[in-house]
């Protein structure tokens, strides 16, 4: 079993693409967006919100970055689909 593998079927893998998972990533990129916002007067606020564009496309997208950087699929759907059924 692959590495890639081995993580879509891990817990945390399920977790994170399960809806709640969706849920909250959206809403970790939208706080660190209203964050970024606020100090937007700084460079470090533009910062922080283009890093929080980063979970908000991927919540709202069901894409899962870490899966595609082990060599898995991007898909979160896919994911879903790789998990042990019991």
């Amino acid at each position: 079993m692959g590495l890639a593998e081995s993580f879509g079927k891990s817990g945390f893998a399920q977790l994170v693409n399960s809806p709640i998972g969706r849920i909250t990533r959206i809403a970790i990129g939208l706080g660190l967006i209203a964050w970024g916002y606020t100090h937007s007067a700084t460079s470090t606020g533009a910062v922080i919100m283009a890093v929080g564009l980063v979970p908000l496309a991927a919540g709202v997208f069901d894409l899962c970055l870490i899966s595609a950087l082990l060599g898995g699929p991007l898909s979160g759907a896919r994911i879903g689909k790789s998990a042990p059924h019991s």
